[in-house]
């Protein structure tokens, strides 16, 4: 029955909300634009149209809220003012009974609840689309936050896929823009986004990493995991006690330095990138805490480990390399660099492309580096990469995402922060890492293992190879030698045959002469 009802509940939002009309005037079909304005009779739609694209998202429920706020992050693909209404897309989602929470709990480890606690609160202090968060004791003392996978969450989110992949195959063959767009990549690339956040162990192992990245900066705190209550549905962690980076007149009452948490916090996130190439990736108000705890006063706090960035070698490179040359103006190394990693089509002009970046990048200089957004930096460099067919990988799209909420949060900390200068030292050291004698050290160091074990073997491998190279020469020379006497073999015959012509010749000429003088 909710298979058949819930496409009639889509479409009444659909029309309600004006969504077909948005739709049908895209479309570059004879009578369709037509038939949108005979549907919109007698509809109030004064709203602009990303508000009502973020209304009928939360009338829809839970997971198309978590759609358009991942559609939110691909500006390359949706226009600006669409995007901008995604973003402030929220889970305000009720909280289900705690006692259903204490019999999934029970379940997932296989023990009763007094088992497991010395205390539990059965009352959730937080509740999102995927999971709540109750609060415990465990018998040893330590004080713990329970993370429990809402109940039933696999067969929604599967049902409202199917009508998504089945939604995205209509908009890719009726709108004008479809193929560019690729809804059904995105579907699937959202897919895996909320496959990933529905298992809980995922979620612990991302969190443990980043705890064993972050523990010599001592800026940023990690609950740690107790692995053996860790479940794919009931993840159990390190309570972790802070203010919520909100509530800045009460860091300011309790004489937290805000400027230097801002500071700090654009550090954590370009050590994560451009150190790691594993980042926090969901860092909204929502979950950043501040410790006021004594011994770690001001530190953050990270929590919800779900989405989770990486970017390779390549991928760090490509950054660095485009914002250094970005902030000295060098709009045809930017180009080139599109071109060198493979994203732009080989055959793209260089000037063509230079002359795109200059265009769209000049203005930021006529404004002071502090008010030069980075994550606009990037979303205007993949915007303009989608005249040149750029295939935007998905990890750099995350980062973008990422970079604008660590800009928004620092300059709501302090609006005169410069991303810049508290960015260019780690560009500069990840630049000095690769080129030179440090990045060949650094190199060298990472691949001694390999040629500790490589070094021992290496005159037996190398007569090994000399004993196949000289075979493999011997039977080369042979094939050679044989084609060579059969070639042989054929210009003799040839030769033959063409001196027996000769000489035929001759001796017939002879014959006629002797012939003619024997008549005179």
């Amino acid at each position: 029955m909710r298979a058949l009802l819930r496409p009639v509940f889509i479409g009444l939002i659909v029309l309600r909300y004006g969504l077909d009309g948005l739709m049908l005037d895209s479309l570059r079909r004879p009578g369709l634009s037509l038939l949108g304005r005979v549907l919109a009779t007698g509809r109030r739609l004064d709203a602009p149209r990303g508000q009502r694209l973020r209304e009928a998202l939360e009338r829809l429920g839970p997971i198309f809220v978590k759609f358009g706020q991942m559609l939110s992050t691909r500006r390359d693909l949706i226009p600006a003012d669409v995007a901008d209404e995604l973003a402030r897309l929220q889970d305000r989602v009720p909280p289900f009974p705690g006692e259903e929470s204490v019999l999934l709990i029970e379940k997932a480890l296989g023990r009763p609840i007094a088992a497991v606690f010395r205390d539990f609160e059965v009352q959730p202090v937080a509740s999102a689309s995927i999971a709540q968060v109750h609060f415990g004791v465990l018998h040893d003392g330590r004080e713990v936050a329970v993370k429990v996978l809402r109940p039933g969450m696999l067969a929604v989110i599967d049902d409202d896929l199917a009508l998504m992949r089945t939604l995205a195959g209509w908009v890719e063959k009726l709108w004008a823009d479809g193929k560019r767009l690729k809804p059904r990549e995105v579907v699937a690339e959202f897919d895996k986004y909320l496959h990933d956040e529905l298992d809980l162990v995922r979620e612990a192992a991302n969190a443990a990493q980043l705890r064993r990245n972050m523990q010599g900066l001592d800026l940023v705190l990690v609950p740690e995991m107790i692995w053996d209550l860790c479940t794919p549905t009931v993840m159990v962690m390190e309570r972790m006690k802070g203010v919520p980076i909100s509530q800045m007149t009460r860091l300011r009452e309790a004489g937290v330095d805000i400027k230097k948490l801002a500071r700090d916090g654009v550090t954590i996130f370009f050590t994560q990138v451009f150190r790691d190439g594993f980042f926090h990736a969901d860092m909204h108000p929502g979950n950043i805490q501040v410790s006021l705890a004594p011994e770690t006063f001001g530190r953050y706090i990270a929590l919800d480990f779900g989405i989770i960035g990486t970017l390779t070698e390549v991928d760090k490179d490509y950054l660095a390399q485009n914002f250094i040359a970005f902030f000295h103006r060098d709009y045809k190394r930017v180009a080139e660099l599109h071109i060198e990693s493979g994203w732009v089509p080989a055959a793209t002009r260089v000037d063509e492309l230079e002359g795109a970046v200059r265009t769209v990048c000049e203005p930021y200089f006529d404004r002071p580096l502090k008010e030069i957004s980075l994550g606009q930096v990037l979303m205007r460099l993949f915007q303009i990469s989608r005249r040149f067919n750029v295939e935007i990988q998905p990890q750099l799209v995350l980062l973008q995402k990422t970079l604008l909420n660590v800009e928004g949060l620092g300059r709501d900390l302090d609006p005169d922060l410069d991303l810049w200068s508290t960015a260019k030292p780690f560009l500069e050291r990840w630049m000095h890492e690769q080129v030179g004698w440090r990045g060949l050290l650094h190199r060298l160091k990472r691949e001694a293992p390999r040629y500790a074990k490589l070094l021992p073997e290496l005159p037996r491998l190398v007569h090994h190879n000399l004993e196949r190279g000289d075979t493999a020469l011997r039977r080369d020379l042979m094939a050679i030698l044989i084609e060579q006497r059969r070639t042989n073999r054929i210009l003799s015959a040839v030769l033959w045959i063409g001196l027996g012509f000769v000489m035929g010749l001759l001796v017939a000429r002879l014959l006629l002469q002797l012939h003619g003088a024997g008549a005179l």
